[in-house]
């Protein structure tokens, strides 16, 4: 029986180095869990003004998520088929969001799209109203997190098998039969991963959300403005449990997906 080969040990300066990091990742959720008042749990999960602002972050988040796919979906499949001009450029402005400040972002929106925005302006005379209302906060979401969802799914458009959708159009099939009955099969399994952290992303949106769509009890705040508000007021408690739920989600997300994305941003 062969000898199994010895792998290689790191040294040691760069054990500790990722000891030290992993501590900088999970000191803060220790704590989180730590100070978690876990007997006000159900009080705070009762709340009508909690339910509320859970139930808006659901509503928002989904239609987030449901735009980003209308959207990204072509946007990922022209960036990862079609060669023309300007194509690193309209990349960089795609992955902008990742790297921007939200906040940035959401001011951004707001010199758009604002009543006196550059396109904004316009909508408002035919009676689009945007910034500070729902849709506004819906579209803050959609802009944050849809790079997710094109960053995964360019990935899985680039390297399926293109030699089974030329079969399929040997037989007879459209661009766009193929596209439905080949394509998007294959690259189902991104588009699950993509969709499942565009939605964690918007779900946890701040930033963009506060500039842009305002932070109205009931119409405009969503879970995380929520949990500010509850943190900076008399009821921390429920600032704490709340980031826990928000926490689990993302996390459960993460784990959930992250071989699957990790595959699917190697461009």
């Amino acid at each position: 029986m062969a000898r199994e080969r010895a792998r290689p040990r790191p040294p040691a300066l760069f054990i500790v180095g990722a000891a030290l990091a992993a501590l900088l990742f999970a000191l803060p959720l220790i704590a989180l869990l730590w100070r978690a008042p876990w007997s006000a749990v159900g009080s705070v999960l009762g709340d009508h003004d909690t339910q509320q602002a859970l139930r808006l972050s659901l509503e928002t988040s989904l239609a987030a998520t449901g735009i980003a796919i209308v959207l990204g979906v072509p946007l990922a499949f022209v960036q990862a088929r079609v060669v023309y001009p300007g194509r690193r450029v309209v990349r960089a402005l795609t992955l902008l969001p990742l790297v921007l400040p939200p906040v940035v972002g959401g001011i951004a929106l707001l010199l758009a799209l604002g009543r006196r925005g550059l396109v904004g302006q316009y909508l408002d005379d035919v009676g689009v109203h945007l910034p500070f209302h729902v849709m506004g906060a819906v579209l803050a979401e959609t802009f944050v997190a849809m790079p997710f969802l094109v960053l995964t799914l360019e990935g899985a458009f680039r390297s399926t098998d293109r030699g089974l959708e030329e079969a399929a159009r040997t037989l007879g099939a459209s661009r766009w039969r193929v596209f439905r009955r080949v394509t998007l099969p294959l690259v189902r399994p991104s588009l699950i991963a993509g969709a499942l952290l565009c939605w964690a992303r918007a779900l946890g949106e701040f930033g963009a959300t506060i500039a842009f769509a305002g932070n109205f009890p009931g119409k405009t705040q969503t879970l995380p403005l929520f949990v500010y508000v509850s943190l900076e007021g008399p009821h921390p408690d429920a600032a704490i449990v709340l980031s826990l739920i928000l926490l689990a989600v993302s996390l459960a997300v993460l784990v959930g997906m992250r071989e699957r994305w990790l595959s699917s941003v190697t461009v």
